[in-house]
């Protein structure tokens, strides 16, 4: 099968019939193991099956950038290098990096961290606005714009959901500073808040996805025919790849993103002070008009839990068990508090309070979510801790691995420590997620190829 080159689009897929694939923020590598799966194996299978469609499609990573400004030595960049170690692989900050260094690709996809988006006027670009320094959203619409013509026909980021309500003085203002940069450079756009629990996942990890279409593509047609009407949000790649309970009439709201990038990074939401986003949990845009609306998912599928990546005791370290000196600490941290508190900084009193998380975790349903604090001995509120038997313990490396679907010992490496191990899946996102998303696209790919009697890569 052949993937046929598109010249208004961005040319060809690699000689092998499969997408090529920038990977933008790469960390450990969770865009990589959802697209191409690890050794061939599938997430959603426990790396037990093949990837679905490998044999007839499917992607290939060309290139990928990990960079981390905060730490001196490269961690995430280290794992990612040993794991993938014939990878097209870019350990510099993605600022330096020229865009014509970076190969054409049909998809770009990366999970982006969460900054301030506004933008800003600058007397030394001549090309007008662009957003403030360091902000990495706008290292994706550098890319985008500089790429031109042979820009990627498909993107796939990710983010945290609370971008859809940022800032807090202008909520959703930063996502329409998105979109409307998008718009600007010919992609229409469908988001998602997912829960990965709510498709069968072991971890409740709750991220937003959002993936752009570029004119010319049957994606981009199919938002742009439907106007937020009920296909457009079942039909989508993100509706096939997440299920939704039909879309209830009347509840898909419409808006437009007017001005300038410089204007919208100013006035977006500004006048009513609203405490409301006008960003639902699901979304389409096109041409710079967007329909949102809250859906529901609909899963019949089975439900992995805490208890299903467990190991067991007999292969836990003892460092991972919590004694009984540091018990009644764990149990203050998790337990509800109501007391008085002093800011020491400005000299006042006040009365803190909150309610008690469970000790230890419940395993018999989808872990909470793990965020980048998990590693380390000392009692924590936030960390996991799990009874197995009589044994009462954090939860291991592999174990954070398996809630977000990577393969076991994917980050064990020389002078990784088990804290660091733990604060890359912090970061991360669930694997399966993306091989949904990614194997919803080849199917929309080929169905809509095989309409136009063009053969593209099926799964």
């Amino acid at each position: 099968m052949v993937l046929q080159e598109n010249s208004s689009l961005s040319g060809p897929a690699t000689a092998n019939n499969r997408l090529r694939v920038v990977e933008l923020f790469a960390g450990v590598g969770g865009f990589r193991l959802g697209l191409e799966g690890w050794e061939g194996k599938s997430a959603l299978s426990g790396y037990r099956m093949p990837l679905r469609g490998r044999n007839e499609g499917g992607y290939d990573v060309v290139w990928s950038n990990q960079w981390e400004p905060s730490t001196k030595r490269q961690h995430a960049n280290e794992v990612y290098e040993a794991r993938w170690p014939k990878a097209h692989h870019c350990g510099d900050d993605i600022g330096t990096v020229p865009t014509e260094d970076i190969p054409n690709h049909d998809l770009l996809v990366g999970g982006f961290p969460c900054q301030d988006y506004s933008v800003a006027t600058t007397l030394k670009n001549s090309k007008g606005l662009r957003g403030k320094k360091g902000v990495l959203w706008w290292q994706i619409e550098r890319i985008l714009r500089e790429k031109g013509d042979s820009a990627p026909r498909y993107l796939f980021l990710e983010n945290v959901d609370r971008l859809l309500k940022s800032p807090s003085s202008q909520r959703g203002r930063d996502f329409a500073i998105m979109l409307a940069s998008l718009s600007d450079l010919g992609y229409a756009v469908e988001w998602r808040v997912v829960n990965a629990a709510d498709y069968g996942m072991p971890q409740r990890r709750r991220r937003i996805f959002f993936m752009g279409y570029k004119k010319g593509t049957p994606e981009f047609e199919l938002l742009q025919r439907d106007q937020g009407q009920q296909a457009s949000f079942e039909e989508s790649v993100m509706g096939q790849a997440f299920p939704i309970q039909p879309v209830r009439p009347g509840t898909v709201l419409a808006g437009q993103l007017e001005g300038s990038l410089e204007e919208l990074s100013k006035t977006f939401n500004a006048e009513k002070r609203s405490a409301i986003s006008p960003f639902q949990k699901s979304g389409v845009m096109v041409n710079r008009v967007y329909w949102t609306t809250d859906v529901i998912s609909e899963w019949d599928g089975s439900f992995a839990t805490l208890g299903d990546v467990l190991q067991p005791n007999k292969e836990v370290d003892a460092s991972f068990k919590i004694d009984k000196e540091s018990l009644e600490r764990w149990k203050y941290l998790k337990g509800s508090k109501r007391e008085p508190r002093t800011n020491k900084a400005l000299g006042y009193t006040y009365m803190f309070s909150e309610g008690a998380l469970a000790f230890p975790d419940p395993i018999d349903r989808p872990s909470r979510t793990i965020i980048t604090g998990e590693g380390g001995a000392s009692p924590s509120r936030t960390k996991h801790a799990v009874k197995q038997g009589r044994t009462l313990r954090r939860l291991t490396p592999i174990e954070l691995e398996r809630l977000n679907m990577f393969p076991d010992d994917h980050t064990r490496l020389e002078g990784v420590s088990d804290g660091r191990r733990a604060f890359f899946m912090g970061n991360a996102l669930v694997v399966g997620i993306i091989e949904r998303v990614g194997t919803a696209l080849l199917e929309s790919i080929n169905v809509s190829s095989a309409c136009h009697e063009i053969k593209r890569p099926t799964v």
